[in-house]
């Protein structure tokens, strides 16, 4: 099938997007766009940062992408044959109207969907914009339900997603784009000074065992600042973070925690945890940890840094972390991830 011209554009601004971690984090987000009746998307498990050094789109009939939303099955069958599966949000990128969607996990934007009294300062800060924000809805064809309900009443350029992220519809790419930074520029929060992490102490925390420091010094925040702790050990606040790190995060005090922890999870017959807090210390990761998670550790302490003192938050709850955790689709991008060097 030949490529349209503007799948350069769609490139081009999709790997600028995708390498700033304040808008996507690994293997998170998505982008599209509609030429006739196909619709070109991100592949799953693909990084929007790779747009420019590898094919990460794929066609799909637009007919076929809509009809998914009144059945169950949410794979969508290629328009031509190729290895990779259409993005678990094609259905999404489908029912809009504008020729171009992206879809990102903008940190200030998170940092207010993760919060119940967010209603009255979108209604503020968005003011002049076609916006509406949706409450929590299981990624896939439960959220492009949810959308379609909306977008058959009225014409919205952008959806803030519960929990979850941010989506902009447009004409063009450059369009789509500025606009994004336009809502992030609104929903700007200060970021909270966060105390440096006890390395030292941290490396000998890990000696002989399957742990690391994560690759980004910033991850530690979340344990070295009392109020990120909180945050983060309190549930989990959107999906990447369940798929790519599991559902909250353990702390551990010193190393006899470590080794309680790693022995109760073995006594369950449960994998040791990806990523672990040291509170006051800092962050660890699992030695083996996918660059997925390394990218969610980092989103983690870029959200809860954002996160003002008497935020009211809302978590996922239990349900919402078992149908991540249980979705054949979310175990395929995460391999993906794992592959990716």
């Amino acid at each position: 099938m030949r490529e349209p011209a503007e799948l350069h554009d769609l490139s081009e601004m999709s790997a600028r997007v995708g390498r700033n971690m304040l808008l996507v984090q690994g293997a998170g987000g998505n982008s599209s766009l509609k030429q006739d009746d196909v619709l070109w998307v991100k592949a799953s498990g693909t990084w929007l940062a790779d747009a420019n050094e590898t094919n990460i789109f794929v066609p799909v009939l637009l007919p076929a992408a809509r009809e998914t939303l009144a059945g169950d099955d949410e794979r969508i069958p290629l328009a031509a044959p190729g290895p990779l599966r259409a993005s678990i949000e094609t259905s999404l990128h489908a029912l809009l109207p504008h020729r171009i969607v992206l879809h990102v996990h903008a940190v200030n934007t998170i940092a207010w969907a993760v919060r119940r009294e967010a209603r009255d300062e979108f209604a503020a800060r968005l003011d002049g914009l076609a916006w509406r924000d949706l409450d929590y809805f299981h990624p896939g064809l439960p959220l492009a339900r949810a959308v379609s309900e909306i977008v058959a009443r009225e014409r919205i350029d952008v959806l803030i997603l519960g929990n979850h992220g941010l989506v902009v519809g447009a004409e063009t790419c450059d369009e789509a784009e500025a606009l994004v930074h336009e809502v992030e520029r609104r929903l700007a929060l200060p970021v909270r000074p966060t105390p440096a992490a006890d390395e030292a102490a941290l490396r000998r925390l890990c000696a002989g065992t399957d742990y690391r420091l994560p690759q980004d010094a910033g991850s530690h925040g979340i344990a070295t600042d009392p109020f990120s702790l909180m945050i983060a050990t309190g549930g989990s606040l959107y999906p990447d973070h369940v798929v790519f790190l599991g559902p909250a995060l353990p702390t551990i005090d010193g190393a006899d925690g470590l080794a309680t922890m790693l022995a109760r999870t073995a006594s369950s017959r449960l994998p040791a945890p990806v990523a672990a807090l040291a509170p006051g210390l800092g962050a660890i990761i699992r030695s083996d940890a996918s660059p997925g998670a390394e990218a969610m550790l980092s989103c983690l302490a870029l959200v809860t840094s954002r996160l003002p003192l008497d935020a009211d938050v809302i978590y996922l709850s239990a349900v919402h972390e078992q149908a991540l955790l249980n979705w054949d689709a979310e175990r395929y991008r995460q391999q993906l991830t794992a592959d990716r060097q």
